[in-house]
């Protein structure tokens, strides 16, 4: 008897390890769209990390990254550099303080550059916009205005002055011309829109400091008078700053959004507000050993740390931010802040990156012009020859970058539109709801790869958390599921990788709404999910792992013969 349960025992246990092995099958691409519809309002606690849920289990368009993390329980992966080029980035937080790289072959603040690279004291990365007085470049010019300064001479001219090998230049003057002019008007109109929309705040905050007889109430307080109340007017006033409560708009963030504006126009814009502190020459790429060590910065904006968080923060942290990789140390690169990137800063970052050992590079960044496009260009091939893969954002436009009209940097294009780099995945930005992209994101069937969550995504802010959209975090996701398959599977090669975050995603075979320019209104035609990206489809964690192993396995068979 007790022979005869041993053997049932064995038999069961055979089965379940059978079984087990058996059931990461691939998810496949979602065709129905009655379940799709379904999925128009989550809750409370879905939306939380949605990003990582899956459609095959939770019915919910994130990355299935919880089945990725079952399928390599008990795997061993190897330690991953991901630097991230961007804004500063809290490397003391307490979800990332122990995920930040550190260059053991330099010695701490002995201002000595031990490891002869150039670059003094670089523990835990480099800051270009970095000076010996430590002053923080708060704002920098738009690209677009770099190119009214450095092309001036053109200003009067038409184009039937120009001589044929300078049109090229010309025309990039005049569009930058163009695109400048209807900032500073755009700036201009928002200045004047919210100096009255602050006037109005203020009587109303009066208003209701005299109704409540203080200055301090609660919502329930403000809901209670508003049922008892009768008088129309003051009905709609309450109701107004519930609706400004409910939203976080206050005096505080008012005088926020003016300052954007009046910066906008005394220095984004502005030709000649001066943005350059580092005693470097701007025109010169050879002149590349400027900035500081200090990736912490002063400003403590937060764009970085929000990066940093989506790819690496440790898991089942206190503050309920879900990293995507463990085995992973993060090297912060600052060349960012408002404003437009230098090109300059931009190739120097993606060289030194690749320099220190960096496998996949993070630039959640873009802007519409650039004025040394092939310094960048030259740069993303070096780091391909070192088998390093950059991941950068579409952009926030919803705009179809495939029209020459349209212009998005840095890119993987010539001027044509044609793939001329392999090392270079463009993300855009998609949502939980049926409509699946984010209206807001760049799009484009030969120029954007492939779409990621970017919607209502919880991130770490500088000293907490909140919840941001933006193609910049769909740029972060995709960095993660690039590490997950770098780490497991070290024998890929960087096409290898590209090919597999691509062929990997999840289709979704319904009709969707186009993204439209700045939240216009949309067109009434919809068209397939499939053509607003090259692969047609969304990022999956779990898919790219088990096409990943099965690559990697094929190639060490092939490796053995």
């Amino acid at each position: 008897m007790k022979i005869y349960n041993l053997i049932i025992l064995s038999i069961m246990l055979l089965l379940s390890t059978s079984c087990k092995s058996q059931s990461f099958r691939p998810e496949t691409s979602v065709n129905n769209s009655k379940i799709i519809e379904k999925r128009v309002n989550l809750t409370e606690d879905e939306i939380k990390n949605w990003q990582h849920k899956s459609f095959s289990k939770d019915t919910i368009f994130g990355i299935s990254s919880e089945l990725a993390y079952d399928f390599i329980e008990g795997k061993k992966g190897m330690e991953i550099i991901v630097a991230i080029i961007d804004l500063e980035v809290n490397i003391n937080h307490r979800d990332l303080k122990n995920k930040i790289w550190i260059n053991t072959d330099e010695i701490p603040n002995n201002n000595i550059d031990d490891d002869k690279n150039g670059y003094v004291d670089d523990i835990n990365g480099w800051n270009f916009l970095g000076t010996k007085k430590n002053d923080p470049t708060i704002h920098h010019k738009s690209t677009a205005v770099r190119i009214l300064k450095k092309y001036k001479h053109f200003k009067n001219l038409d184009e039937s002055n120009i001589e044929s090998k300078d049109l090229k230049v010309y025309r990039l003057y005049k569009r930058a011309e163009k695109y400048q002019k209807e900032k500073i008007e755009e700036a201009k109109l928002n200045l004047e829109y919210f100096q009255g929309f602050k006037e109005r705040y203020l009587k109303l905050k009066d208003t209701m400091n005299v109704l409540f007889n203080k200055k301090d109430f609660t919502l329930e307080e403000l809901d209670s008078l508003y049922k008892k109340n009768t008088d129309t007017i003051i009905k709609q006033k309450l109701a107004s700053t519930r609706y400004l409560i409910k939203n976080g708009i206050d005096e505080k963030r008012i005088n926020q959004i003016l300052n954007i504006h009046k910066n906008n126009i005394e220095k984004t814009y502005n030709i000649e507000h001066f943005d350059r502190l580092t005693n470097d020459d701007l025109n010169d790429i050879n002149d590349s050993i400027y900035g500081n060590n200090n990736v912490f910065g002063n400003a403590k904006m937060d764009h970085g740390t929000k990066v940093a968080g989506i790819i690496a923060a440790n898991r089942d942290n206190e503050d309920g931010i879900i990293g995507i990789v463990d085995n992973i140390k993060i090297m912060p690169i600052i060349i960012s802040s408002y404003g437009n990137e230098n090109d300059k800063d931009i190739a120097l970052a993606i060289r030194y990156a690749v320099n220190n050992g960096a496998k996949i590079i993070n630039m959640s960044i873009g802007k519409e012009f650039s004025i040394n496009e092939k310094w960048i260009s030259d740069a993303i091939k070096y780091a391909e020859k070192k088998d390093v893969l950059i991941v950068s954002a579409a952009g926030n436009e919803g705009l179809n970058l495939d029209d020459k009209k349209n212009y998005y940097y840095p890119n993987d294009m010539d001027e044509n539109k044609n793939e001329i780099l392999n090392n270079f995945i463009a993300v855009g930005s998609s949502n939980y709801s049926n409509e699946l992209i984010s209206n807001y994101t760049n799009y484009g069937k030969k120029t954007v790869d492939i779409f990621a969550p970017g919607e209502d995504i919880k991130v770490l802010t500088w000293n907490g958390v909140d919840t941001d959209s933006g193609s910049s975090l769909s740029c972060a996701i995709v960095s993660g599921v690039v590490a997950l398959i770098r780490s497991y599977f070290p024998n890929l090669n960087v096409i290898e990788v590209k090919n597999i975050i691509l062929k990997s995603g999840i289709s979704k075979n319904i009709m969707v709404y186009k993204p439209s320019p700045e939240g216009k209104e949309k067109d009434d035609n919809k068209v397939p999910f499939s053509s607003l990206s090259k692969s047609g489809k969304i990022v999956n964690a779990y898919n790219a792992l088990l096409m990943a192993e099965e690559v990697s396995k094929k190639k060490k068979k092939k490796k053995r013969k």
